[in-house]
This record gives C-alpha cells, sequence and structure tokens, in this order.
C-alpha cells in the first residue's frame, strides 16, 4: 500500500527547506529514492536532508564518485546511479551495508528495481527555479 502527495517549491531554498523536513525523520535503514531529470533539484533537496540530520558536511553531486557518505544525527549515503550500467556495479556499491549504518538518499533510484523502501521522491521541472515534488511512501513498516 502506498500514499502519494505532491508539493511545489519556488526556489532552491524551498527545496532545501523540503529536505530538511525529511532528514528529521529519517531513520537508521530508511532508503528514499529520488528521480528527476537532470537539474531537477536533487541535489538541493539532498542538501537540505543533510541539513536534516545535523550534517555540516558540503553536500556535492555524487554523479563521478558515486558514493557520498555525510556525518550526523545519523549517517546519510547520497548515491547516484547514472553512471551505473551493470547489476555488478550496483552491488559493488554496498547498499546494503549503508543501510545497516545509516539512511541513503539514491539519485537516478528508478534503476533499483525491487528494493524496499520507505519513500520514493520524483522532481518535476516547473520552470524556472519552481519545481513539484511527488512523493510516494510505501507503508511497508
Amino acid at each position: 500500500m502506498a500514499t502519494t502527495t505532491s508539493r511545489e517549491t519556488a526556489s532552491p531554498e524551498e527545496t532545501e527547506a523540503l529536505g530538511e523536513e525529511l532528514g528529521r525523520r529519517l531513520r537508521i535503514g530508511d532508503l528514499v529514492l529520488l528521480s528527476g531529470e537532470l537539474g531537477a533539484g536533487k541535489t538541493t533537496f539532498v542538501r537540505g536532508v543533510a541539513r536534516g540530520i545535523g550534517s555540516s558536511d558540503s553536500v556535492a553531486s555524487p554523479t563521478f564518485q558515486l558514493v557520498r557518505v555525510y556525518r550526523g544525527g545519523i549517517q546519510l549515503a547520497h548515491v547516484d546511479l547514472y553512471r551505473i550500467e551493470s547489476s555488478v556495479e550496483m552491488r559493488d556499491l554496498g547498499l546494503d551495508e549503508l543501510l545497516d549504518q545509516g539512511a541513503a538518499l539514491v539519485e537516478w533510484g528508478e534503476r533499483l528495481d525491487d528494493v524496499v523502501r520507505v519513500a520514493r521522491i520524483h522532481f518535476d521541472v516547473l520552470g524556472d527555479d519552481r519545481r513539484r515534488l511527488t512523493v510516494v511512501r510505501d507503508l511497508v513498516r
């Protein structure tokens, strides 16, 4: 069973603020899959999530590094699957281990097929700095 909600933001600061709300609620083992076109605001959102867990680490896109870890009240793994091409590479990321140690936000999360997750968030660009974030929460916990 799942629930769906949408929120619109008018600036990067508002997108970060929504991320911060989520960050304050994350628990160890939580997995959030992020989807949306390049430049849709996924990393901006993660910046807010990191602030919400109490991290002062600098947040950047993990496109070339694949995984970035931020320390705070819980560990936050920021994973990017954009450049992942095989299931072997996917396994090598160690997502299960990251979830044992904290929460994970996965950009291009639609590439993970059969995982139990807390939420999926899709980012739509509405123009300029406006975004619509559609959240689908899986009620599995």
